[in-house]
């Protein structure tokens, strides 16, 4: 293609003419429009003409920028251009490479090298300026080595600004090129003393970014940190100044106790509020131990608290959430606030304050905490009351119920939480209740009453989220069943109508609880005729709160017995109330209930749905052997047909006797791998398999093609007449079960229709105010941690398995790893004690044959400790003459020099007498030595 011709360079257009040509396109042509745009910078930018090439870059680089074209086929015209001498084309040629230029793929950067070492020895401070910015963005290994002596000899310079811009591309450099560490550090170093808040603030900031990696090689530069803390009144210095102390104190305590007294002078006196939390914070990371001090940054927190800006009352929380570990006294002083804080409006004041809360609760309080959030959650929005909501089970369920004392209070918790209008935190609750029923034995008896309100509520049954809740009430009604005041009852609620709106998982369970249930009453019946050899119903007489006794399904009168009411009546007696129960129980009221399992099971045997059939067929085939026997009049024969049947019940019952404990988290992974087995690490294959077939995301196995399933929606308006179709006799069952459970059901409609709309499950009966100093007032008296009141009970017994598992390991402490800067900074600060520590460290880890002799120099040379002596000297003294040199300069090394000989020659005799005799000792101070291979004498 030809290159632009001379009417095309003087009518070309600019990048304003561009932009406004962008604005100006009608909607749906500015594709187009930018696309004949890029063909006509194509053609531009290959001009021979400096200026349409600049032109033509910088729109390219506006395209680039806002509209994402593609530039990097035009990095050899940026590279071109950069040799321009006029500034505002050589700026355009610099922007473009820092935009396009990859410094691990494009290979025309190396071609920038000569030009940018050029431009970093101008006379003029902006070419300078634009090679240092186009250096820190495009920087690999050989442009670092390359350029190197230039940035040396920047960080030295005259002019100021250069200088700032120097020290802020050197970072860059040091990552890419660790060598550079050894040439440039030192003067890197010496502007720390530098007077000019630019040049000073560029530095600090500076070792703020290396400190963060690894501390420990930075501890020697203490005393040039502190004179800046002292001394510099600039806040944006000051803060990172503190970000440095805050990564250093917790490595030398000794630094700790010199700098806590100027943070809190600056905390105390400035108005800043950026600096006075930064104060704050760092005395909460890394001076916690300091009362004083922490008290004085509480102090200030509540300041923040009380504030109307929302940035500050949300710092203050988050400074307070750094204090609720180890300090929960901080807390509690200002719970009035952060109680306050649930109902601002901002979100993340409300998560904030939230969390702070549950930092507060303990077995004293949490039945009140959780109160008052539950008041608090009923009347927030959805999204918050799940948030809630969710913190109370995390906070609850910590380190296996640790804050729980009283289980019968958090099962029924657990019960009206699922009844909140807006929770969706169903699977949570499931887990839990499933959990607690394993775990805590004491428990059951109320764990089986919650669950048998919840299922018997049809309400419930319409709301998709708390499905799970169900599933586990279900499964612990019919797990326990023979904790359960009325199993009928339980048996008619598992089969009510609106079960049809579950899903297929969640109805499963409900037919197996069905099974279970069915197999109790079966074996209880068998019991009370004569079946001696029937395994014997386990004792009632623990529990508590027994009361009710059995109703039949067709509501005939029982025959007169004891009050169960009155469990001590029937000890008395000396018989459990298991067994009066069962004298209660009747041919004609278990046939009822046979006969209502048949009908509504009897059309999910042919469900679609693998699960639900096949535990419809396990009921049904029970059914099937056992009702014979029931309606045969005489007795059951202790031989044939009838004793297998009646076995196959004893069987069955014993195996759903078995108590179900707690499986640990962990169990899994102690399962050894069987040899041979080769499991992919991924499924990639199944495409192939497939095809273009798309399989459907199911949480069941369904025997109906995949073709034919048609999505039903989670609400239908009418429940399937195909699936159930009740009979005259079931129907009557239900007018009874209405009857005698009307409040579980809505008023029938004389309409046609009936809808499926139900209310919420749970209509709260207290209206509860919008102030939130009715919140604080609630919490008043609940969030002060009082002396444990005797308790009328123990605690139950919460199961634990020895593996550990449910418990929160200990934070640990951070460790910093040494990379490749620190390394070279150590060197640099410390010299040859930098190395021989280092080689220490490399040597401790190899064996004992292959240790070299030289690595086993431990002693620290002399003219070191006196130079770390003189600068540590300085933080006592601010007031001191302040050294020139930073402890490199040759002065002090000669000063000292006849007492250096004599003090090497003592050490090296004593280590060389050392390594012929303890060899052992020596490798272990070696490894002890590498573990703190700073200064030992830092801040005397």
């Amino acid at each position: 293609m030809a290159g632009p011709s001379l009417m095309d360079s003087l009518f070309q257009r600019s990048v304003d003419d561009v932009i406004k040509g962008i604005r100006l396109s009608p909607p749906g042509t500015e594709p187009a429009f930018i696309a004949r745009s890029l063909d006509e910078i194509r053609r531009e930018i290959k001009s021979t003409d400096p200026e349409t090439k600049a032109v033509a870059l910088h729109k390219l680089a506006y395209l680039h920028s806002l509209h994402g074209a593609d530039m990097s086929w035009a990095a050899f015209h940026a590279v071109e251009l950069s040799s321009s001498v006029a500034h505002h084309q050589k700026r355009v040629a610099y922007l473009a490479a820092s935009l396009s230029f990859d410094p691990s793929t494009t290979q025309v950067i190396l071609l920038l090298t000569h030009q940018l070492r050029k431009d970093l020895s101008s006379s003029n401070v902006h070419d300078v300026s634009l090679a240092l910015s186009t250096l820190s963005s495009i920087c690999n290994p050989d442009l670092a080595r390359d350029l190197t002596p230039e940035l040396f000899a920047l960080l030295g310079s005259s002019k100021l600004f250069v200088r700032k811009k120097a020290l802020a591309a050197v970072l860059r450099v040091f990552e890419q090129y660790p060598d550079a560490v050894r040439v440039c550090f030192k003067r890197v170093v010496e502007n720390l003393e530098n007077a000019d808040m630019g040049i000073l603030s560029a530095v600090v900031g500076l070792f703020c970014e290396l400190t963060e990696k690894e501390p420990r090689s930075y501890l020697p530069l203490a005393p040039e940190f502190y004179k800046i803390l002292v001394d510099c009144r600039n806040n944006w210095v000051l803060i990172k100044v503190l970000k440095i102390f805050a990564n250093l104190a917790p490595l030398e305590p000794r630094l700790a106790k010199r700098i806590v007294e100027p943070i809190c002078e600056h905390m105390g006196r400035t108005g800043a509020k950026s600096l006075a939390f930064e104060c704050v914070r760092t005395i909460m990371t890394s001076l916690s131990e300091y009362d004083s001090a922490v008290k004085l940054a509480v102090g200030k927190v509540r300041e923040f608290l009380l504030e109307d800006d929302p940035n500050l009352k949300y710092l203050g929380l988050q400074a307070l959430a750094i204090l609720s570990d180890t300090n929960v006294w901080a807390v509690l002083e200002n719970k009035d606030l952060v109680v306050k804080a649930l109902s601002d409006v901002d979100e993340n004041i409300k998560l904030e304050a939230l969390r702070l809360v549950m930092c507060m609760v303990s077995e004293d309080n949490v039945m009140e905490i959780c109160r008052i959030l539950i008041s608090q959650a009923l009347k927030s929005d959805p999204k918050f009351c799940n948030e809630i909501l969710d913190f109370i089970l995390r906070t609850c369920s910590r380190n296996l119920y640790e804050v729980v004392y009283d289980f019968d209070w958090y099962v029924s918790f657990l019960g009206d939480m699922a009844r909140v209008p807006h929770c969706h935190m169903g699977s949570e609750i499931e887990d839990q209740l499933v959990d607690i029923g394993m775990r805590v034995k004491d428990a059951r008896f109320q764990l089986v009453q919650v669950a048998r309100d919840l299922v018997i509520d049809p309400a419930l049954l319409g709301n998709p989220f708390i499905h799970g809740v169900l599933a586990a009430a279900a499964w612990i009604s019919g797990e326990y069943v023979e904790l359960s005041r009325n199993p009928f009852e339980i048996t008619e609620a598992l089969l009510q109508p609106r079960t049809s709106l579950l899903t297929p998982s969640v109805r499963a369970v409900y037919i197996q609880s069905v099974f279970k249930v069915l197999v109790f009453c079966l074996n209880s019946y068998l019991k009370l005729n004569g079946d001696d050899a029937l395994p014997s119903v386990p004792a009632y007489s623990d529990f508590k709160d027994n009361e009710g006794d059995f109703e039949t399904v067709a509501s005939q009168p029982l025959p007169d017995g004891p009050d169960l009411d009155n469990p001590n009546l029937a000890a008395k007696n000396g018989q459990n109330l298991s067994s009066s129960r069962t004298q209660h129980l009747s041919l004609e009221s278990l046939m009822v209930v046979i006969n209502l399992i048949e009908t509504n099971l009897g059309p999910l045997a042919g469900s679609n749905e693998v699960e639900v059939q096949e535990r419809a067929r396990n009921v049904l085939g029970l059914i099937k052997l056992i009702k014979p026997i029931l309606l045969d009049q005489r007795e059951v024969d202790t031989v044939g047909e009838g004793l297998k049947h009646i076995e196959v019940v004893k069987l069955i019952f014993g195996a759903f006797s078995k108590d179900l404990g707690p499986v640990s988290s962990n169990a899994q992974e102690r399962v050894p791998v069987p040899d041979g087995l080769v499991l992919k690490e991924n499924l990639r294959d199944l495409d192939d398999i497939c095809g273009e077939t798309q399989l459907p995301v199911s949480t069941s196995f369904s025997l109906v093609k995949h073709s034919m399933v048609v999505e039903v929606p989670s609400h239908p308006e009418h429940p399937s007449k195909e699936e159930f179709e009740p009979s005259s006799k079931s129907t009557s069952l239900l007018a009874e079960h209405r009857k005698r459970h009307g409040l579980y059901y809505l008023p029938s409609e004389k309409a046609g229709t009936t809808s499926n709309d139900y209310p919420p499950a749970h209509d709260p009966k207290e209206t509860i105010t919008d102030e939130a100093e009715d919140l604080v007032k609630l919490t008043e008296q609940s969030l002060v941690i009082r002396k444990k009141p005797n308790q009328a009970k123990p605690r139950p017994v919460v199961v634990k398995l020895d593996d550990g598992e449910g418990f929160n390991l200990a934070a640990k402490t951070p460790e910093f790893k040494a990379d490749v800067i620190s390394g070279a900074v150590q060197e640099v600060l410390l010299g040859n004690e930098a190395t021989a520590s280092t080689s220490r460290r490399k040597s401790s880890n190899r064996s004992s044959k292959r240790r070299v002799v030289n690595d086993l120099n431990v002693g620290v040379s002399e003219p070191k400790n006196e130079t770390v002596k003189a600068d540590v000297s300085e933080i006592g003294n601010p007031g001191s003459g302040r050294r020139k040199h930073h402890g490199h300069g040759k002065e002090r090394k000669n000063r000292n020099s006849g007492k250096d000989k004599d003090h090497e020659n003592k050490d090296k005799q004593k280590s060389e007498h050392a390594h012929g005799k303890h060899r052992s000792r020596h490798r272990a101070d070696g490894a002890l030595a590498a573990q703190s291979p700073v200064i030992p004498d830092f801040l005397l």
